[in-house]
């Protein structure tokens, strides 16, 4: 494979202060039309699209394929559920204030294998996101890029994973930086 696209969905129709990580919340419809537009502007002919089976992704990735006949779906049909965010349990819905300060420092105090909410931890999400970049790197004919439509989380986990990183022990470790939504990252092989 030449090289793995990550483009993070476009802006989400949420109230700021919201964690909203597995809600299946839509994506602004005017922001997804321009993300659409550059993004059919700069993919590689004929690339592989997989995508999150959130609607804010897969949307997306529906609205390129009406654009650019050319790109493949690669996803199953109704996404791939290793592209998809981080599950916050019950803390999704809620805003990050109300969660409270113990919540969230017990989170940070066992970065690694506590599953706020009672979701998901993010090891868990770095075994997924692993075995994701696992299958993309085997299925794909030789020198077809491939393209993620997913999330901050997953793109995250990608930039860690690329760097040798495979189970995170501290908050500390965890990216700061990611594309912000509807930006991509393009990196050489996955």
């Amino acid at each position: 494979m030449n090289a793995l696209w990550l483009v993070r969905h476009p802006r989400p129709l949420v109230a700021p202060g919201i964690c909203y990580g597995r809600m299946d919340v839509a994506a602004d419809p005017e922001h997804q039309s321009q993300v659409r537009d550059q993004l059919a502007q700069h993919l590689p002919w004929g690339a592989l699209l997989h995508h999150s089976p959130r609607q804010r992704c897969a949307k997306l990735a529906q609205a390129l394929r009406e654009v650019r006949p050319d790109l493949q779906s690669a996803s199953p049909s109704g996404g791939d559920p290793d592209l998809a965010e981080m599950d916050f349990g019950s803390w999704e819905g809620q805003t990050w204030d109300a969660l409270g300060e113990a919540a969230l420092s017990a989170w940070t105090a066992q970065f690694a294998d506590h599953a706020p909410g009672g979701g998901e931890s993010v090891n868990q999400v770095m075994e997924r996101v692993e075995r994701a970049l696992q299958h993309t790197r085997e299925h794909p004919p030789d020198g077809q890029v491939a393209v993620w439509i997913t999330h901050a989380g997953v793109i995250r986990a990608v930039q860690l994973l690329r760097q040798g990183v495979r189970r995170v022990e501290r908050a500390t470790q965890w990216p700061t930086q990611g594309p912000a939504c509807g930006e991509w990252l393009c990196c050489e092989g996955p």
